[in-house]
């Protein structure tokens, strides 16, 4: 799909400006770089010669030896492992640096943009033939709502959302950054493409960084009443095709869903997470970020993934692990409880 993005970057600037800006310095040895205009800001794996990015997470050291940005915001312990064409801005903290450079570059990215003041449906708005906006229903500027959807009483969508066909939003959901497949259902209440959580944490406050990713949201995808999906901070979150999705289910941002996966209610997926193809996972269950779930593996209710899980595995527990080691460890704890409470009545009864 052919789309002009949510956001307006403004630049380029040269390294000295954006330094200066997010409270990072260039080593003497660049300085001859001073003057490098950059344009954007990426991930390290999607930078190119003209893009700014940064490291802090040591899982992506692989991404940093091979990241082709002109500039890194790094710490100076790790100031050595940037490329050799890369110019490492050296801050305490790069994750704050980061995050302002992205205010610098996308000053209008401080609020999600929404509707505009023309009405309850924006004049630029594309709407096809056959769709139906019912009454209540918000749709903003440049939103495209493809023919045979259905937006219901109360809904909103923003700004230069794309909605496809045959579609079904529920009453009271709210979508904004995000572009959406075709016959995808998704019920009242949910919440789509806010800002995810992301700050820059440290001692003297923590530091907003603005999420300026988007979500997509592929073909013939379900998704329950009052689910929250936030939008990428630079990457998109990405919904994949046939994924069905329950009630009250927080997807954070950068969180790739793959196709045909399952997951029930009350589930927390937790920031840059991977499912793969036809991974299910039963109520409750939260993972913590950055971690990938193999494709066609299954989790059982109410269980914490902290770690990957290879393809086609069953895991269970908390901490989750393979369900037979789950379920030989809570049937070992049962026995040692029974001899104790045996062992206790015992001495009751002797007294």
């Amino acid at each position: 799909m052919d789309h002009p993005g949510f956001w307006a970057p403004a630049g380029p600037f040269v390294l000295s400006e954006l330094a200066n800006f997010a409270g990072a310095e260039i080593p003497e040895r660049f300085s001859s770089e001073a003057g490098r205009p950059v344009s954007a800001v990426k991930a390290l794996d999607e930078a190119g010669s003209q893009d700014i990015s940064f490291f802090e997470n040591r899982k992506y050291l692989t991404a940093l030896k091979e990241t082709l940005a002109a500039a890194v915001f790094v710490a100076p312990s790790w100031a050595e492992r940037v490329p050799e064409h890369a110019v490492p801005l050296i801050s305490k903290d790069p994750y704050r640096s980061f995050a302002k450079s992205l205010e610098l570059f996308f000053p209008d990215a401080g609020f999600p943009k929404v509707a505009g003041t023309k009405g309850s449906i924006d004049p630029s708005a594309r709407i096809e033939d056959g769709a139906v906006i019912e009454a209540g229903a918000i749709v903003g500027p440049e939103a495209h709502i493809g023919r045979g959807t259905r937006i219901a009483a109360g809904a909103v969508v923003g700004y230069r959302v794309a909605i496809g066909r045959d579609c079904f939003v529920g009453p009271c959901a709210s979508i904004t950054h995000a572009l959406i497949g075709n016959r995808v259902i998704i019920h009242a209440g949910a919440r789509i493409g806010q800002d995810g959580f992301g700050f820059a944490m440290g001692p003297g406050g923590h530091y907003k960084v603005r999420q300026i990713g988007r979500v997509i949201i592929q073909d013939n995808v379900e998704i329950g009443a009052n689910t929250s999906i936030d939008r990428g901070a630079l990457k998109d979150t990405v919904i994949g095709e046939g994924a069905k999705i329950d009630n009250l289910v927080q997807i954070a941002h950068n969180v790739v869903i793959g196709r045909h996966c399952v997951i029930a209610a009350q589930t927390g997926i937790s920031g840059s997470t991977v499912l793969e193809d036809y991974v299910a996972m039963g109520g409750q269950c939260g993972t913590v970020g950055h971690i990938r779930i193999g494709m066609g593996a299954q989790i059982a209710a109410q269980s914490g993934v902290h770690s990957d899980i290879p393809r086609g595995e069953v895991w269970g527990g908390y901490p989750a692990k393979p369900i037979m080691s789950w379920k030989r460890e809570a049937a070992m704890l049962k026995r040692l409880t029974r001899r104790k409470g045996l062992s206790e009545n015992k001495d009751e009864t002797a007294e």
